[in-house]
């Protein structure tokens, strides 16, 4: 959703090449691992960039990413979603670099989300007008 110099990002899953929902899913900490789950953050991070692309027609467009909110759907005493959500920041920030790149985030873990994706993200980059 665009509104002015914001572009406000709905909550993205990790997506395959043919836009189904990118496979291991599962929970983090049992199935799929840790790592896994830090390649499917950065499957939803190419997946925020495409909706991005196709919203505002060039990445270019992007000043600044603003707040991310990232989700992992996480196994009983399963701790560490901040690894998993560095698939997406570490992605934002190797593409975009630290002056644009950098941004606030929040990396909770969720007891199920959608179609049991292992990550969810959404958040807010700022735009030009």
């Amino acid at each position: 959703h665009l509104q002015g110099t914001r572009a406000f990002i709905s909550g993205h899953g990790p997506l395959a090449a043919d836009g189904s929902v990118a496979l291991p899913v599962g929970k983090i900490g049992r199935e799929p691992t840790l790592e896994q789950g830090y390649a499917t953050a950065r499957l939803t991070g190419l997946a925020i960039l495409g909706s991005l692309q196709r919203a505002l027609g060039d990445l270019d467009r992007i000043r600044a990413w603003g707040r991310i909110f990232g989700m992992v759907n996480s196994a009983p005493g399963f701790h560490r979603q901040p690894a998993v959500i560095n698939g997406f920041s570490d992605l934002i920030l190797d593409l975009f670099g630290p002056e644009v790149g950098a941004h606030a985030r929040s990396a909770v873990g969720m007891a199920e989300l959608p179609f049991d994706i292992p990550v969810e993200i959404e958040g807010e980059v700022e735009i030009d007008g």
